[in-house]
């Protein structure tokens, strides 16, 4: 009930469409049972069971509200039957019957109505909640997670708390007022016959009960393989190119066909433990009705207590409490396949966030001093990859950072823009501690350019676009200029109206870094971080990079994290790194005079 409550908080914007559903129901329970009661009196014209009653009955209390009933029936059918003959007085119980059951209907729609916007309603809020906690966590929650299983989280299990979890909405009010009203029907027919029923009824309910018990842990198997094969689907299409240049497509084949062997396996053992549910409840059901058809016969036939009209009518409501009984026993094994999904969403929802920000931070919007790291450590699980670290950045200087694979340099980039947070050591801007500043100011003061262009299904204009709000069709081309890229954009097909595609598979390397950085002058930040922005291209691809990153960093402070030397030689600063720690500081030619492990790397990649 717990992860019921958090997700029904989902429900409150929409608790007017709640209180409507409640009222129809109302109506729809009280009508289910007046229809079954308006068969009597057809019933009793019909096998002409009336007595003659030429006075009109005095109410005196819901005592002996069924006597009063009876009385008004006779008296009714008497009036009309002398008036216009029997005929007429039938024609009218049968126009009551399908009153009733016209009435009990309307009501049932305008329940259902008034809970499909409460229900898609949530399942909308829910699933931007989850987004919107996706976009926050910080990366490193999905270097633990798979993707996949973020997916199936965000899609099928909502979905499931939608089916099972408010589903149970509609049942609430609906079903148990159903039941009650039945049972109050049934007392004032029978007592008798009514506390014989009861004896049966509990004894079934829980026999049914007992089928539930692992449905909860079987669903959530299921929840969880079918997020394991969404994540073999992202990473087969992610890395299409790399399985089959490698031809491993019968390996990531046989891969997913056993997940889905095992989701097969699971969701047999749970459907068919759920399908179970529906018969098994008919059946002790009906062996219910069973009992109440020979019990009640003896009461019929033999002792004489009971009218057969009245006893046809008592048949129709106790099988009448069938149906809501049947409803409540599927939505508690809803609720066991729903709890399962709830604690899979709530899991995001409900998970901390790392990278927090201060009470009222500070929200800094210009870049006056200085970037600078102070004896910063920093480990992304058990092993540290910076060690006592210190570095400065003045204002509108270049720093390179160089070394070998695994030396820190990428780190560094993902601890100043706040991607990580540092675990021992501080690094301020002008001063002020990056904690303390608001996130989005912070990387408002930077543009960043990566080794891997990540772009976007969607056009060179919104793609560039992204760098700046609002920003105007002649500001998006002067950006493309500045990066090299106006030539190339006015060859494609549409121009800037033209789609690049999945991740912009439709532009070759060097195409996409020049986006990429026509998104970063965009932006026009004071900060530029470039993480090995043309180590993945070819020369003359990196000719124009290098041309429109240098345009660039003009009048900039800049992190370079290179690959490549021959793009750093003029930065004001290069420091050399060796397993998280500076072996090495100086301009490219003091580096290369030291004969030391800038030299060496120069020599490696025979540009000295």
């Amino acid at each position: 009930m717990d992860y019921f409550k958090k997700i029904l908080r989902f429900a409150r914007p929409y608790r007017l469409f709640a209180y409507f559903n409640i009222f129809s129901n109302i109506f729809y329970a009280l009508f289910s049972t007046l229809a079954m009661i308006s068969l009597f009196p057809m019933l009793a014209v019909l096998f002409k069971q009336t007595e003659p009653v030429y006075q009109k009955p005095i109410w005196k209390g819901f005592s002996q509200a069924k006597d009063y009933l009876m009385e008004y029936l006779n008296y009714f059918v008497t009036l009309r039957s002398e008036d216009a003959g029997e005929g007429n007085a039938l024609m009218l119980m049968v126009v009551l019957v399908i009153t009733m059951f016209f009435l009990k209907n309307v009501f049932g729609y305008l329940a259902m109505y008034f809970i499909t916007f409460l229900r898609n309603g949530v399942l909308k809020d829910l699933r931007n909640a989850l987004y919107k906690k996706t976009v926050e966590l910080p990366i490193s929650y999905y270097s633990e997670k798979r993707k996949g299983d973020t997916i199936a989280r965000i899609t099928t299990d909502v979905l499931e708390i939608q089916h099972s979890f408010l589903s149970i909405l509609e049942l609430i009010v609906r079903e148990p007022l159903t039941i009650l009203f039945t049972i109050l029907a049934m007392v004032s027919i029978s007592p008798k016959l009514t506390l014989f029923v009861f004896i049966f009824l509990p004894l079934s309910g829980f026999l049914i009960s007992l089928i539930g018990k692992s449905l909860k842990r079987k669903s959530d198997k299921v929840q969880k393989e079918q997020g394991q094969f969404l994540s073999i689907l992202e990473e087969t299409l992610g890395g299409l190119r790399v399985i089959k240049a490698f031809n491993a497509e019968t390996r990531f084949i046989s891969i997913f066909k056993n997940s889905t062997k095992r989701f097969y396996t699971f969701s047999n053992s749970l459907l068919n433990r759920q399908n179970l549910a529906s018969p098994t409840s008919e059946f002790f059901g009906i062996a219910a009705i069973g009992v109440i058809l020979w019990y009640g016969g003896q009461m019929v036939l033999v002792e004489q207590s009971l009218q057969p009209e009245l006893f046809i009518t008592y048949m129709g409501l106790a099988y009448q409490i069938l149906t809501p009984a049947k409803a409540i026993s599927k939505a508690s094994y809803g609720v066991k396949k729903g709890n399962a999904a709830a604690e899979r969403v709530l899991e995001i929802l409900e998970t901390e966030n790392p990278i927090s920000e201060i009470e009222n931070p500070v929200v800094k919007t210009d870049f006056n001093q200085e970037i600078e790291l102070k004896n910063i450590s920093f480990k992304y699980e058990d092993e540290y990859i910076l060690k006592n670290f210190d570095l400065t950045v003045p204002k509108g200087s270049t720093v390179a950072l160089v070394g070998q694979s695994g030396s820190g340099k990428s780190t560094i980039a993902n601890l100043v823009t706040r991607f990580y947070d540092v675990n021992e050591g501080d690094i301020t801007i002008d001063g002020i501690n990056i904690k303390d500043l608001s996130k989005k100011s912070l990387r408002g003061l930077m543009g960043l350019v990566t080794q891997d262009s990540i772009l976007f299904n969607d056009t060179v204009k919104n793609n560039i676009g992204l760098g700046k709000e609002n920003a105007s069709e002649e500001e998006i081309m002067e950006a493309a200029k500045i990066a090299n890229a106006h030539d190339f954009i006015m060859e494609l097909p549409q121009g800037y109206e033209t789609n690049i595609g999945d991740s912009g598979n439709k532009l070759s390397g060097g195409q996409k870094q020049r986006l990429s950085i026509a998104r970063a002058v965009l932006k026009n930040p004071p900060i530029m971080i470039l993480d090995e922005a043309t180590s993945a291209l070819d020369t003359e691809s990196e000719r124009l990079v290098q041309d429109a990153l240098e345009k660039m960093m003009k009048n900039r402070t800049s992190i370079v994290i290179a690959h490549r030397l021959s793009t750093i030689q003029n930065a004001n600063t290069i420091v050399v790194l060796n397993k998280g720690e500076i072996v090495e500081q100086g301009t490219h030619e003091q580096l290369l005079s030291k004969k030391g492990t800038y030299n060496k790397l120069v020599e490696m990649q025979s540009l000295g």
